[in-house]
């Protein structure tokens, strides 16, 4: 059966190369001090998204981001490797959202798509790591939902069978059409960046990222209609502003503190039998392993 498969997809800052300047004044992170990455689950989930594209004919992906407009590069890494289209949620009123205000912006997105069969994304995200939001777009649409994904194994009969993680183990299940899926990042690694993709798309713009009339490569947007993005606001989606952005945002961060745990003593050992009996002894009085 053709599927229409929407892939929820951030662009993050990387937090793997954290520096002093990684943190404001004010607690919140410094993105411009940060390279901006596709959020690594969600990479992941676009893997298996593709994987159900070529499984089943006629269907199609597309890329769902919120942020601002350098973020339409996140649906063109979509579209470079096997995606069809993106939707870019972009306005200041979008801004400053968590993870309450981010889902009901993705569920008002998805509901204007419309038809949906999978909604599909990555457990979490790398600089928040509440796994919240695939859950609450699940809970505005209710849909179904499946969470801590490693396969999705078929779709057919209008149920898809997954693979997923549990404590202990791994369990199949069967979710009815249309459903809710959050893939961890021990899934399937996305497939590279196709060169003739890349050639294809390396101009797609969303409105806002668009060069200047009359300067180079203008002209190819009237020529080529796939390269302008989706490109949305809270009013094209209909959207309460009181629901998006700081405006529908619960959670507020008090302080992030940068800790550096020190040793207030230090003990040199020898690879004696004694001197490591003696250290195991220690730290079974102390109560800190056993």
């Amino acid at each position: 059966m053709a599927l229409k498969i929407v892939v929820l997809a951030k662009q993050v800052p990387d937090t793997r190369n954290v520096g002093k300047d990684a943190m404001t004044a004010e607690g919140t992170v410094n993105r411009a001090a940060l390279p901006a990455i596709f959020n690594p689950e969600d990479l992941n989930a676009l893997e298996q998204a593709l994987r159900l594209k070529e499984q089943n004919p006629g269907s199609t992906v597309g890329i769902l981001t919120m942020g601002p407009p350098r973020a339409g590069e996140i649906i063109r890494q979509g579209l470079y490797r096997g995606a069809d289209t993106g939707w870019l949620l972009t306005d200041r009123l979008f801004a400053g959202a968590d993870t309450l205000a981010t889902s009901y912006a993705l569920a008002t997105a998805i509901k204007k798509i419309g038809d949906v069969d999978i909604v599909i994304g990555g457990r979490q995200a790398i600089d928040g790591d509440t796994a919240q939001v695939g859950p609450q777009v699940a809970q505005k649409l209710g849909l179904n939902q499946v969470t801590y994904a490693e396969e999705v194994l078929s779709v057919k009969d209008g149920k898809a069978t997954i693979k997923r993680v549990i404590d202990g183990g791994v369990e199949t299940v069967e979710a009815p059409l249309p459903v809710v899926i959050t893939v961890n990042g021990s899934a399937a690694p996305c497939r590279p960046q196709n060169a003739k993709l890349v050639m294809k798309y390396k101009r797609a713009t969303c409105p806002m990222e668009r060069p200047a009339e009359g300067t180079a490569y203008d002209y190819l947007y009237e020529q080529r209609p796939e390269l302008t993005l989706n490109q949305w606001s809270v009013a094209d989606v209909d959207g309460d502003v009181n629901q998006c952005g700081l405006s529908g945002s619960p959670t507020k961060v008090k302080a992030i503190k940068n800790i550096v745990f020190q040793a207030k003593e230090s003990k040199t050992l020898t690879a004696s039998d004694a001197d490591i009996e003696g250290m195991i002894k220690e730290l079974l009085d102390e109560k800190i392993i056993g």
